[in-house]
């Protein structure tokens, strides 16, 4: 019998709504739900095979524990029991740090992983926290922490309303966005176009994005700070900023302006590759636009100089006046955030409260640089234990984090490890414990992070499309469990982390007085709660005390999960706003433009204006039928264009005297790997590109359609000892390489 059901697809940060067919207990179709109010339909070709992904017969359905070597099935209980007798006596013999945390990048669209992961560090205690924020997007939240205050307020551009947008190390059109949440990202640029807006794109690449725009500057990679700053220079040069609105809630500019005074265009243009003339059009019409809004991505952060570029990016939208105004760069409002306080002063952002044992390098956020995570397992030192455990959710760094090699070595000499994730990966597999979560069309969703980068302010929630299978354990339930086994409480009732989280915020939020509950007694409170389960309970807690909620009765209109489960296609909570001042937890209270950390960072990209390397350059590559190392077990995912080939100008080829199609070997400080190269017009000389997330031909996986193609890990050139100094950030564009044909000797 066939039935229809509604699923936000969790497959990437767009989060469009689909309309699910189910047949048997089985996902056999999805299309987009054109009543969806965020998405209106639109469905990328990975939802469109959200089925196919969702009966991956790959996917594990029990757990698996190391028994005599070999990982072999066992029960959940049996599991757990290995949990509990593997971690803790590592956190009793050598202290909380010698236990690694490693949170992949799935963890931010699943209910289970925006709930539990906070939980668990805080049971254990441990600084040990490693995640893929310092793959792809620790300079934005570095950048934002001294800006204003709070690493997670992080300004969107208003699509729907600019007139004028420069996208700066960002593809969209492949990526569907990113620290950006927008379903129809395309059709959003279109749109731009189509009202009679401006779109620049600077890429080394010309993308599909970069196909679509009006201008495309082809930069060298990793020069997007220098470029940037040669903007800013151009608007106190030429007299065009202008705060309008922000002026009293922002100090620094004249600090700015004598900052970047060497940094002229014809300073920067050798060596960006980007003419003077060309920066002084781009900083002009940025300045003349009615609205405008500029927007840094992963190829803008993922350089050496990665948390100045995200800091320049949001100084051009402040000096122009585009920050927190429509048509602008705005501050999202998600129906989850805490109950906005008043303005005025904050506690600041700090980096460096703690260092790494063996590089000494800063925490930012709260996290350590996940390419450090080999040396701190495989290094001893005279300062602490080395890490002897890990827990690993939903992250593959084998294949994601340099220098892949070293860190399997590290991994398979770990005391303990213990997996969450639904396959036997390149990183999963020298698991001790792994606890596979069911499918998504089994588990309910909810954008607690994405919705706090929503271009629109919205709220959706579904639950489960299809019940657990007898013997399956729901997500929450596993890592609720997790943290029970992990903090020496393994002989607790699961429900019992729920209930202390619901106690200790209701708590909290009693004593608080911005808090819509102040003065009101907990427990009553608690009992108010609706839902079919612990998770559920915390989400309608979220929501009622949140900035939209009806404060457990104190607003008729206000939200509740009662409430949005009668919306089941989301409700519609309007356009972004302009917030300033509210949003700014600096010590000053204003937009603090010109922090300290940023300013001892200026010398070095003073020095990067006489530097050029030699000879050529890798950048990455995103595919629209991909997402990172996730789907490239589902063949409907592969094939096609989204094949692991080095792309690279046929100059380039030609001087070199390589073959299209050919294999070629291409070396970097980390390693060398062999790959088809692919001759293409679409990348400007000097520079090659492969995709990140391949590499799947180790042994002992469990990933027969991935096996078939695997393709070559990019991150294995690196050797990890690159990294944005302010944010820990892998540096993985702008990296010098090697190429030679295959039958060259090495």
């Amino acid at each position: 019998m066939s039935r229809t059901a509604l699923r936000i697809c969790p497959l990437c940060e767009a989060t469009c709504g689909l309309t699910l067919t189910v047949e048997d207990d089985r996902v056999t179709g999805a299309r987009g739900d054109r009543d969806d109010v965020f998405s209106r339909g639109f469905i990328c070709p990975k939802g469109a095979s959200f089925g196919a992904a969702d009966s991956d017969p790959d996917r594990l359905r029990t757990p698996l524990v190391r028994r005599g070597g070999e990982l072999r099935e066992a029960t959940w209980d049996e599991a757990f029991d290995a949990v509990a007798a593997g971690l803790r006596p590592v956190v009793e013999r050598y202290g909380p740090h010698a236990v690694g945390v490693v949170l992949g990048n799935p963890n931010v669209h699943t209910v289970a992983g925006a709930l539990y992961p906070t939980v668990l560090l805080a049971g254990l205690r441990t600084r040990s926290l490693f995640t893929a924020s310092t793959l792809d997007q620790m300079p934005k939240h570095v950048s934002s922490g001294l800006l204003y205050g709070d690493a997670n307020a992080v300004p969107v551009p208003d699509l729907d309303r600019t007139d004028h947008l420069l996208l700066i190390g960002a593809n969209p059109l492949e990526s569907n966005g990113s620290l950006c949440t927008a379903p129809d990202f395309p059709g959003k640029l279109k749109g731009l176009r189509a009202r009679g807006g401006t779109l620049t794109v600077i890429d080394p690449r010309r993308t599909r994005t970069a196909r679509l725009a009006d201008r495309h500057v082809a930069v060298r990679p990793g020069t997007d700070a220098l470029l940037l700053a040669a903007m800013t220079h151009v608007l106190f040069e030429e007299d065009l900023v202008d705060l309008g609105h922000l002026a009293p809630y922002v100090q620094g500019v004249d600090d700015v302006a004598a900052a970047v005074r060497d940094f002229t265009p014809e300073a920067a243009a050798g060596a960006c590759d980007v003419g003077a003339d060309t920066i002084r059009t781009l900083a002009r019409e940025l300045a003349a636009a009615p609205t405008a809004a500029v927007y840094g991505r992963i190829g803008s952060c993922t350089v050496p100089h990665g948390t100045l570029a995200s800091w320049l990016v949001d100084v051009l939208n402040v000096l122009t006046g585009n920050l927190d105004r429509p048509g602008g760069a705005l501050f999202p409002l998600s129906a989850t955030d805490r109950t906005p306080r008043p303005a005025g002063p904050g506690r600041g952002f700090a980096l460096g409260r703690w260092n790494s044992r063996v590089s000494r390098h800063p925490e930012a956020k709260g996290e350590l640089p996940i390419s450090a995570l080999a040396e701190e397992i495989d290094t001893a030192t005279d300062d602490g234990s080395p890490i002897r455990a890990v827990i690993a959710v939903a992250a593959n760094p084998v294949l994601s984090a340099p220098d892949g090699d070293r860190l399997d070595k590290a991994l398979g000499s770990l005391d303990f490890m213990v997996v969450v994730d639904p396959y036997l990966n390149e990183t999963s597999r020298h698991a001790h414990v792994l606890l596979p979560p069911p499918p998504p069309s089994r588990a309910p969703h909810f954008d607690f992070a994405f919705n706090t980068l929503a271009v629109r302010n919205q709220v959706r929630y579904t639950r489960a499309a299809v019940p657990l299978e007898p013997g399956r354990m729901a997500e929450t339930e596993i890592l609720a469990r997790l943290v029970l086994a992990a903090t020496g409480m393994h002989v607790a009732d699961p429900e019992a982390v729920d209930a202390m989280v619901v106690d200790q915020t209701l708590g909290k939020a009693v004593t608080e007085a911005c808090s819509p509950v102040h003065g009101r007694d907990p427990r009553e409170l608690a009992g108010l709660l609706t839902g079919d389960n612990g998770p559920e309970r915390r989400l309608d807690m979220m929501l009622r005390l949140g900035p939209y909620g009806d404060g457990f009765g104190a607003r008729t209109d206000g939200l509740s999960l009662e409430r949005l489960l009668a919306h089941p296609h989301g409700i519609d909570l309007g356009p972004l706003r302009s917030r300033l001042p509210q949003p700014l937890k600096t010590v000053s209270g204003k937009v603090e433009l010109l922090p300290r950390p940023i300013a001892d960072d200026l010398p070095r990209l003073k020095r990067a204006l006489g530097e050029r390397a030699d000879g050529l350059v890798l950048v990455g590559r995103r595919h629209l039928r991909s997402n990172n190392s996730w789907l490239h077990n589902v063949p409907a995912l592969t094939g096609g264009s989204n094949r692991c080939t080095l792309h690279i100008h046929p100059s380039d080829a030609e001087r070199l005297g390589l073959v299209d199609g050919a294999r070629v070997r291409v070396k970097g400080a980390g390693g060398a790997v062999t790959v088809p190269v692919e001759f293409t017009e679409g990348i400007r000389p000097g520079v090659v590109s492969l995709p990140h997330g391949w590499g799947h031909d180790r042994p002992g996986t469990r990933m027969s359609h991935a096996s078939l193609d695997p393709g070559v890990n990019v991150n294995q050139l690196l050797d990890g000892s690159l990294l944005d100094p302010l944010s820990g950030n892998a540096v993985l564009n702008g990296v010098p390489v090697e190429l030679a044909p295959l039958d060259t000797p090495s």
